[in-house]
């Protein structure tokens, strides 16, 4: 049982459907990290709406986007964007125009520590605006970095 559990996490990378190559799997392992980033971010969205609003849930998902934000400039090494064959919704772009993106990851990785810090403070209201501007900072990204 417990090499079926192990061997788990590949059966999802394999399903991404890129090459077993390093390109490959990073082209993979970023689409999971970013598939675990939204159900965060969805989680998020559902404490806001309960009513009250499901702190424990929002903290959560807070802390997991916080230390998941630091580590997406590095999921786009060379060899895993589609102009080499991968299937990925990243544009080249994430490649090609290294500051700009570098400049965008900055400002989610900010907004990212600054809306943790809000939810784990717990007001509601201030937290709100924080998901809209952490929102805000992710639809910057996906407006220049990926495929719509």
């Amino acid at each position: 049982m417990r090499r079926l559990i192990a061997l788990a996490p590949l059966a999802l990378l394999a399903a991404c459907g890129n090459p077993d190559t390093p390109g490959g799997r990073a082209a993979d392992a970023r689409h999971e990290s970013f598939e675990e980033m939204g159900a965060a971010m969805e989680a998020i969205g559902a404490g806001l709406k309960a009513s009250p609003a499901d702190l424990a849930a929002i903290r959560t998902g807070a802390a997991a986007i916080n230390g998941m934000a630091p580590k997406v400039a590095g999921w786009f090494p060379a060899g895993s964007g589609p102009q080499d064959g991968m299937k990925t919704e990243a544009l080249e772009a994430a490649w090609t125009k290294p500051e700009e993106f570098k400049q965008a990851n900055a400002k989610f990785v900010e907004e990212a520590a600054r809306f943790n810090a809000l939810a784990q403070a717990g007001d509601a209201a201030a937290i709100g605006a924080g998901f809209k501007a952490l929102g805000d900072s992710c639809d910057s990204c996906h407006k220049k970095f990926r495929e719509e």
